[in-house]
């Protein structure tokens, strides 16, 4: 089968064949591909694979499933689906786990579903299994112009939170504003903490993918017991913190990736996804925040696109 290899840090298509199935996994044929932050640092050999998943790009997809494990329940053959992966969607086969599939709605497309999976179950992750967000409280998503802050915002609203995010640019915040953002703050020109206080808003729950110099920021603004979950470092891996601030408002700091949970984390976490947001997500409530889609003969430049910061919203490979 034809795959997108990443080796010396360059998206080529090359050979390889099928994978071989386990009995509780599908093999999915390809129709698009969700491109995301971790696709780029493991192409610069900055987020190597975990130990057993593939080592070939991409951890979620849309297609058809054309073959079963042997313990696969035989009504998923033929059904179109959108998924993580463990690894594998930059090609034309993968294999993923069938406990990890979604049914994909007549009236999605398949780059539509290729944009939800990784970035809802973040979201799903960070704001309600570790920031426990209740209905009538606030939510601060930083990157709110993001993949993930796009799913974040409009899942926050379903649960009658009011939405604060920062993003960089003014156009970006009208992004999130046109998603459901109560409040959207362009970090260049306005500083959040000023803004947040003059509002008298505080957060309950802070999705951060930022840290660095933002970790005392929060916790000017935080709530008593706010929950703050970091999601990525892109201002840096180190920062100085003022324990005395957590303290005092008994905030909780969460660090938190789904790359490399187990699977029957990635199982519970989709169950619960479901149980809750899935008719949302079927009933098309949300805007799947598809920012490009290009053919997957241009991956370098989709991966170019995210580096440059440039999406509001997921760029989408489609497979030809």
């Amino acid at each position: 089968m034809k795959y997108i290899s990443h080796e010396g840090g360059t998206l080529a298509f090359s050979e390889t064949d099928k994978p071989v199935l386990k009995s509780h996994e599908v093999l999915v044929k390809v129709s698009a591909i969700g491109v995301n932050r971790a696709d780029c640092m493991q192409r610069q050999g900055k987020y190597p694979a975990p130990a057993g998943d593939s080592p070939i790009l991409g951890l979620e997809c849309a297609g058809t499933v054309v073959e079963l494990g042997f313990d696969v329940d035989k009504s998923w053959l033929n059904k179109r689906i959108f998924s993580l992966c463990a690894g594998g969607a930059y090609s034309e086969y993968v294999a993923i786990d069938a406990k990890q599939l979604m049914v994909l709605p007549d009236d999605l497309t398949m780059a539509e579903g290729a944009a939800i999976s990784e970035v809802y179950l973040t979201a799903f992750g960070a704001l309600f299994e570790l920031g426990k967000l209740q209905q009538g409280q606030t939510a601060l998503i930083h990157a709110g112009a993001s993949g993930v802050g796009g799913a974040a915002i409009q899942m926050a609203k379903s649960a009658g939170a009011t939405v604060v995010i920062t993003a960089g640019s003014d156009e970006k915040c009208e992004h999130a504003k046109a998603l459901g953002a109560d409040h959207a703050i362009n970090y260049k020109t306005t500083d959040f903490v000023e803004y947040m206080q003059a509002n008298e808003l505080l957060a309950n729950a802070i999705v951060d993918p930022v840290s660095g110099s933002y970790l005392n920021k929060n916790a000017a603004i935080a709530a008593m017991d706010c929950q703050i979950i970091m999601l990525a470092f892109l201002d840096g891996r180190f920062a100085e913190v003022d324990f005395a601030a957590l303290l005092r408002k008994r905030i909780s700091f969460h660090a938190s990736t789904l790359r490399n949970r187990s699977i029957e984390f990635k199982r519970q976490l989709l169950d619960d996804l479901v149980a809750r947001f899935y008719n949302d997500i079927a009933t098309k409530k949300y805007d799947f925040n598809v920012y490009k889609t290009l053919p997957w003969s241009d991956a370098n430049e989709a991966h170019a696109i995210l580096e440059r910061n440039e999406n509001a919203g997921k760029v989408v490979l489609l497979v030809e």
